[in-house]
C-alpha cells in the first residue's frame, strides 16, 4: 500500500522526494525582519515549507518559579517556563505578514497551535496543515479540535509510547482527519545521534498506516539523510541564519549552507533508493566490455589444443565467459587464431 498525503497542493509520500520543513521556532530572536530573512534563506536553500509556533507565554504556562516551573537541567537550565516562552514565542501580530511573505516567496507557511485560541487564530489565516508538537501529543482535546477542521495533520511522537501514539491517531481519525503524518522524534535538545533510533520509522508507518517522517534535533544532517533510506517522507529541522547569534534553539539549528546540503543530499538519497533491480542499468551497458572473458594469448594453428599457456581469463569481456574455462581446456582449435582474439565456440571442434 502506497501511503500518501498532500499539503497545499504538494504531494508527500514514498513516490515523491521528501518534504523538507524549516522550523523557524525562536530563531527570529524577536525581530520580524529577521524572521522574514530566515524564511527567504529557507526558500533559497531548498526547503518546501517554513513552520511557525503559535502560542504566548500565558497560553503555555503561568508566571511562576515554584517546583516544576523552573528548568533545572539542559540547554535552558535556570530559566522558568514562562521566561523561556516569553523569549521564544512568535508574536501573533506577525503571523499575517509572515503568511503573506511566504506566499510571495513561493514557500508553504504553516504553524503548530498549542491551544484552542491559537487554533482559531490560525484558521482565520487559512493555515493549510496543523502540526501537533511532541509535548502536545497527549493533549487529546487539542488533537480532536484540530482534526475536526479536516485538514492534513502532522504529529510528532517525541517521548510518546506506542499506546499514547495510538490514542492520538485514533482521536484524530475519529474526529475527521484523513491525512496524517507521524514524525518520529527524540525530544532531546540536542539529540545524541545514538538516541535517534531511526529504525523506528518503518514500524511507525506500518503500525499506524500513516506517512512517516523525522523531526530531527541532532546536530548536522547525517541522521536526517540516513532516515530517507528507512522511509522518511517528511524531514523537519530547526533553521537559523547564524548559530552564533544565539537564541533558545540555536544550538541544534541548521544554517543556510547546511540546510541546502541537507535538501540536496536528501533528494540524492531518495533517488538512490530506486527499485529492486538485478538487470544492467543504463549506465552499466558500456562497461560490460571491461568484465573478464577467455582470450587467446598465443598464435594457434588449426588442430592445436587449448591450454593454460595459450588461453587466459582476462579483460576485456568479448570472449567466452570465465565459467567455461575448465570446460574448454584440452579442446582443439579448428582454425588459425591470432593472439589477442576472444575465444568463441566456433573456434573449437
Amino acid at each position: 500500500m502506497i501511503l500518501q498525503m498532500e499539503i497545499a497542493g504538494h504531494p508527500i509520500g514514498s513516490s515523491h522526494p521528501p518534504f523538507i520543513i524549516a522550523e523557524l521556532s525562536a530563531n527570529h530572536n524577536g525581530s520580524l525582519n529577521r524572521a522574514k530573512e530566515t524564511m527567504a534563506a529557507a526558500k533559497e536553500s531548498g526547503a518546501h515549507a517554513v513552520k511557525l509556533q503559535t502560542y504566548t507565554p500565558d497560553t503555555m504556562t503561568i508566571d511562576h518559579d515554584g517546583p516544576g516551573f523552573k528548568i533545572e537541567k539542559g540547554l535552558w537550565s535556570g530559566k522558568t517556563l514562562y521566561n523561556l516562552y516569553q523569549e521564544a514565542y512568535t508574536p501573533w501580530e506577525w503571523h499575517e505578514e509572515l503568511y503573506a511573505y511566504g506566499q510571495q516567496l513561493g514557500i508553504i507557511v504553516f504553524s503548530t497551535p498549542f491551544d484552542e485560541t491559537a487554533l482559531k487564530f490560525l484558521e482565520r489565516l487559512g493555515n493549510p496543515v496543523y502540526k501537533i508538537a511532541s509535548f502536545e501529543l497527549i493533549d487529546l482535546p487539542l488533537i480532536k479540535k484540530c482534526a475536526t477542521l479536516k485538514k492534513p495533520m502532522i504529529m510528532s511522537t517525541g517521548m510518546a509510547n506506542l499506546k499514547e501514539i495510538a490514542e492520538a491517531v485514533n482521536v484524530a481519525r475519529e474526529s475527521g482527519a484523513s491525512e496524517i503524518a507521524l514524525l518520529h522524534c527524540t525530544s532531546g535538545y540536542p539529540t545524541p545521534p545514538n538516541e535517534a533510533d531511526i529504525n523506528t520509522l518503518p514500524h511507525l508507518s506500518k503500525a499506524f498506516g500513516a506517512v512517516a517522517g523525522l523531526s530531527d534535533h541532532t546536530k548536522g544532517i547525517g541522521v536526517a539523510v540516513a532516515s530517507v533510506a528507512l522511509g522518511a517522507s517528511i524531514i523537519e529541522k530547526h533553521f537559523i541564519l547564524n548559530r552564533s547569534d544565539g537564541g533558545p534553539d540555536s544550538a541544534f539549528s541548521l544554517e543556510p549552507d547546511e540546510l541546502k546540503l541537507l535538501c540536496e543530499n536528501v533528494r540524492l538519497a531518495w533517488l538512490a533508493l530506486g527499485k529492486v533491480r538485478y538487470e544492467k542499468s543504463d549506465s552499466e551497458h558500456d562497461n560490460v566490455q571491461f568484465r573478464r572473458s577467455i582470450y587467446i594469448i598465443k598464435d594457434l594453428k588449426a588442430g592445436d589444443k587449448l591450454s593454460e599457456k595459450n588461453c587466459r581469463i582476462i579483460r576485456p569481456g568479448y570472449g567466452l565467459a570465465p565459467k567455461y574455462y575448465d570446460l574448454i581446456l584440452g579442446r582443439r582449435i579448428c582454425e588459425n587464431v591470432a593472439s589477442g582474439e576472444p575465444l568463441t565456440w566456433k573456434m573449437m571442434k
